[in-house]
């Protein structure tokens, strides 16, 4: 049966458009190289240089304008330092992951995170804890010698008694020193960490699996920084690194865990006069 010719039937529309394939990015492995060791090596250096040169009180000083002071220095240093590796990178915002996902979920996102993640630290803490304790058998004063030697050196980091009785000082270093110094920039390194493993390493660093093992060596070279605070400080920042550095991968974001790493640093801190009022 033949086709009526006076039929017409519609123009064909036009396949959609299939998205080119990335460019290859002009940047070499070796600048990309050079980007790295400088990122790697700036929470190693910056915490043993930070204990030899710290004197007698805490890094944030016991008064505003000292923490004020401090505050300002620490977002400039590592302005500067995270300059110097972009200058030799040029980290796109996507390489970087500074998009802002997923929308009007981060911050709601980022409080879960932040309560999740102190969860999971104290689960894993009582399970390392309770495979010690069944391995060695320690006497209590050990046990207690031992915690006493290697917690984390708080009062190296802010003034007690400025805590609870400086309400600015209290206030401050919850809604700056806390989301800032240690939520934003702190993910910024480790988003900039991470470019530098997916840029040099893509098949081993590229893909969500090697995600989640860049963010485990990020978390050690971040944890290294904080050996001067001790083996339980080390341990405890180092699997918070870990945890956020997961949620930078599933998010392909650094936003979550901006928001979930300052929420931690301030409930934390939050909790001090508290915790101090109860040991009195």
């Amino acid at each position: 049966m033949s086709a009526d010719p006076s039929i017409t039937l519609p123009p064909l529309s036009p396949s959609p458009e299939i998205p080119p394939l990335p460019e290859k990015s002009p940047v070499s492995r070796s600048r990309w190289a050079v980007h790295l060791v400088i990122m790697a090596s700036l929470p190693i250096i910056a915490g043993f240089a930070g204990k030899a040169s710290r004197g007698e009180g805490p890094a944030l000083t016991d008064n505003v304008r000292g923490l004020l002071f401090v505050t300002g220095y620490e977002v400039l240093f590592f302005a500067v330092i995270f300059g110097l590796a972009w200058l030799f990178s040029r980290a796109t915002r996507d390489d970087l992951l500074l998009r802002w996902r997923p929308g009007y979920w981060v911050v709601p996102l980022g409080a879960l995170y932040s309560v999740a993640i102190r969860l999971a630290v104290g689960v894993i803490a009582l399970i390392a804890a309770s495979i010690f304790m069944v391995i060695t058998r320690p006497s209590m004063s050990a046990v207690q010698n031992f915690a006493q030697a290697n917690r984390p050196k708080v009062e190296a980091l802010v003034d007690f008694n400025a805590l609870s009785h400086n309400p600015v000082y209290f206030w401050l270093t919850l809604a700056l020193v806390s989301p800032v110094v240690g939520g934003l920039r702190e993910e910024l390194w480790r988003s900039s960490f991470l470019a530098g493993l997916r840029s040099i390493w893509p098949r081993t660093f590229a893909s969500e699996r090697g995600g989640y093992f860049g963010a485990a060596v990020a978390a050690l070279f971040f944890g290294l920084g904080h050996y001067p605070q001790g083996w339980l400080a080390m341990g405890m920042i180092t699997i918070v690194g870990f945890l956020l550095g997961v949620i930078m991968t599933v998010h392909r974001s650094i936003w979550p865990a901006a928001v979930a790493h300052g929420l931690f640093d301030a409930t934390s801190v939050a909790m001090l006069p508290f915790a101090l009022h109860q040991m009195k």
